[in-house]
Parts: C-alpha cells; structure tokens; sequence
C-alpha cells in the first residue's frame, strides 16, 4: 500500500485524530472527509452515507429502547431486588459473594447492552460488597468483577449481536438465542475458577438465607426476572420484531418500576432518560462515523482484497477462524467493541461467507472475542476501569484476572471447534442456517 495514498492518509489522520482525545467516531467522519477531498470525490458523500445509513435501518432502533431498559431498571429497586435473588441462590457456599457476582453477570446480562457499562454500575455495587469488612482482597474483587462485565453483552438482549446483524443481515432473533449456551459456559468457567479459589484462599462463607425466605425473595424479583423471556418468547413466536421487542423492553421496565414496584420518582424518571439520551447520541455517532469509513472501505476495495490474499493463504474454514481469534483478541485490547464490530468485522464476513461459515456461529464467536479483548492484559480496557474503581495495581489485577481469562479462552475454543454448542438451540427453535 502506498504511504501517501489517501486511504492512507486517511487511517493515519483517524489514528493521530483519536490520540489527540478526539471521539473515535468524530474522527472517523474527519479522515473520511479527507480521503474524499483527496481522491478528487464529492465530499457531500460523507453526509449522505451518513443519514442513509442511521436514518433507513430500523434495526439500530433497538439501541436506544435497549439502553433506556437498563437505565429504568437501575433507577427503581429492581436491581436490589436481583441482587437479593442471587445472593439468596449461591451466597450460602464458601466462596458464595464470589458466586453471586458471578451469578448477578448472568440475571443482568443484556441490561446495559455494554461491558464497560455492566462493570461501572453493578459491578461497582459487587467491588464494595466483596471488600466491605476485608472479606476478599480488592484485587481479587476488581478481577472478578471485571471478567463477569463480559457475559453482559453476550447473553440475550445484546446490543453487540443487533450491531453484528446490521452489518451481516444474520436474524436477530436467532442470533440472541445462539449466544445464551456461549454465555452460560463463559459464566460457568468463571464459576469454577471462584470455587477453586475458594477452597485454595479460603473464602468466607455468607450467612445463609433461610429456605423458608426464598420463595418471597424469588416472586418480589420474579417480575425483573421474567423480562429476558418475555422478549424471547415473543420474538420466538413472531409476535414482536427484535427492534419492537427492545420497545417492549423499555415499557417493560417502566411499568415494573413504576406500577408495581413503585421506587421511580419524576426525578429519577428524567435522569434515566436524559442518561439514556446521552449513551444514545454516543453509541450513534460511533456508529455514524463507521458508516461513513465503511463506505471508503468499500471504496477502497479492501474487504475484496483482504479476501483474494486470505485464500491465497489457502486457509481452511478452522484455520480462519482461529486467525480471527487471535487477530480480536488482540485488538479488542485496544479499541472498544462497536469500532471492532463496525469498521474490522465487515471487512472479515465476505472470507467467512466464501468458507461456508454460518453467520450466526460467526457473530457469536466475535462477540465473544470482543468482550474478552476488554479483560486482557497489558491494554483491556476493562482492566484499567477497574483499577480505577477499586484502586488496586494493574499488576495486582492481572494477576488475579489470568485465571479466569485462560478458563474463558477455553470456553471461546469449545465454542470456536464444535459450531454445534452455538446453533443448536437455535436449530431446536427453527434455524435452518
């Protein structure tokens, strides 16, 4: 590639752009405008690229009503209540606060769409709940804290999977259903790692909840527990599009907090929306930006051509997909998830579809990649939010934190090798792939 080509000038205009503390997304659209102006092409493109692409997808609707669901169930005391449930549920084992931030991973899965987001909000309640009376050491809680962030954006709803279907045309709908096994099994690697861990360091026990307690623990979360079903259900059953089902969701959430719970004030009510506005116009002109570099991409020609030198490298569909592994596990330490899934993946999916790989196993295994970019050492983002949180050395936290990631690579190589962990609820419901 020439160095002073405009594409490359452009991706070094993005790159110093972003470095200078420019949002990745506004500086997408600046190198974007440059490359136009210096291939000679008109630079109104970039603003038609840009309203064609955020104002006819009516999937990126569910973005926002996803966003605004998580804000209204943290407004409330649904939260408290889940926390509750868990507790309730695995507390009573030694090791068993460890289990519930586990657990808690798994019940909130979906709410916030985003790992950063997860492991600043209730990942932040479990950090001083571990460390409240010198329970567990604060490395260890910041570690565990951040590695149960990622089950979040994998498990149903998830807003990495509507981004993936955007850029891929695979269902929705079947793509929430396949990543539910994947992250059971990333939840259930990091489970086994606390229960070691527990016998080894000796954890303490909770006190346990008594039985007699748990049915009215289980029926005051009952209602913020039925929410996942409910949206699975009805996108299963053809009653509601995944963008209507994330509508679904937010009115879902207000009416709990609201009618039934009764712990939303006005006030809180605002907050909640003008938050959710906030995370919106964020993730929006992220989005906007690669829409807009996707189109030079494509210009460019760069997905075709990435594609003639992969199968001159004469890959087998596993040897792809272990390229891929390597190459987001890598980059996911470095950039976050939306830029990875809006300007590296497309450029990805011709190669994938030309070996025959199935598009919903596909966007799974990204996913997952992407998320655990963010707890992988020495650049995962994660690792230094929670450093910041718990106030610990990154040293420290990453020392606590390989355990459980080389348990959740084990798990992204089951998922990676055997397709099947991934469709086969989808096949049971349907998929035809």
């Amino acid at each position: 590639m020439n160095l002073a080509s405009p594409f490359s000038l452009s991706v070094v205009a993005i790159t110093a752009l972003a470095l200078l503390g420019l949002p990745i997304g506004h500086s997408m659209i600046a190198g974007s405008i440059l490359y136009l102006w210096l291939a000679g092409l008109d630079m109104g493109t970039s603003a038609e690229q840009l309203l064609n692409g955020l104002y006819t997808s009516y999937i990126l609707l569910a973005v926002p009503m996803f966003i605004l669901a998580a804000e209204l169930m943290n407004a409330g005391t649904m939260t408290d209540r889940l926390l509750q449930f868990c507790n309730a549920v695995v507390g009573r084992f030694r090791g068993g606060l460890a289990q519930v931030n586990v657990l808690q991973s798994i019940i909130f899965a979906g709410m916030s769409g985003s790992a950063i987001a997860d492991a600043a909000g209730t990942g932040k309640m479990m950090q001083q709940l571990m460390t409240r009376d010198g329970k567990y050491p604060a490395s260890y809680a910041a570690a565990l804290t951040a590695v149960t962030s990622v089950i979040g954006p994998i498990i149903p709803p998830s807003i990495p999977l509507v981004i993936y279907a955007l850029i891929s045309d695979a269902s929705i709908g079947y793509l929430f259903i396949a990543g539910i096994v994947p992250g059971l099994l990333l939840a259930l690697s990091q489970m086994i790692i606390v229960a070691i861990d527990a016998r080894r360091k000796n954890f303490p026990v909770e006190k346990p909840v008594p039985l007699r307690e748990l049915p009215g623990i289980t029926l005051r979360a009952f209602p913020a527990l039925m929410l996942p079903v409910v949206l699975l259900v009805g996108i299963r059953g053809g009653v509601m599009t995944p963008t209507e089902a994330a509508a679904v969701a937010a009115g879902y959430a207000l009416l709990i907090s609201v009618a039934i719970y009764r712990s939303v004030t006005p006030g809180q009510l605002y907050h909640a929306l003008l938050n959710s506005a906030r995370t919106t116009a964020s993730i929006g002109m992220l989005i906007a930006g690669a829409l807009v570099f996707n189109y030079v991409v494509t210009v460019e020609n760069i997905p075709q051509s990435l594609s003639v030198i992969l199968k001159s490298w004469d890959l087998s569909p596993m040897g792809f997909l272990i390229l891929v592994n390597i190459l987001l596990l890598i980059l996911g330490c470095v950039l976050e998830g939306t830029t990875i899934l809006l300007v590296i993946v497309p450029v990805l999916i011709p190669t994938a579809e030309a070996l025959g790989i199935d598009m919903v196993h596909f966007g799974v295994m990204v996913v997952v990649n992407i998320m655990l970019g963010l707890v992988t050492p020495p650049y995962g983002l994660l690792l230094f939010i929670m450093t910041r949180i718990a106030e610990v050395p990154l040293r420290d936290l990453v020392h606590d934190v390989m355990p459980f990631l080389y348990a959740m690579i084990a798990a992204l190589m089951l998922i990676t090798f055997f397709p099947s962990l991934v469709l086969w609820l989808p096949r049971l419901l349907g998929y035809q792939g």
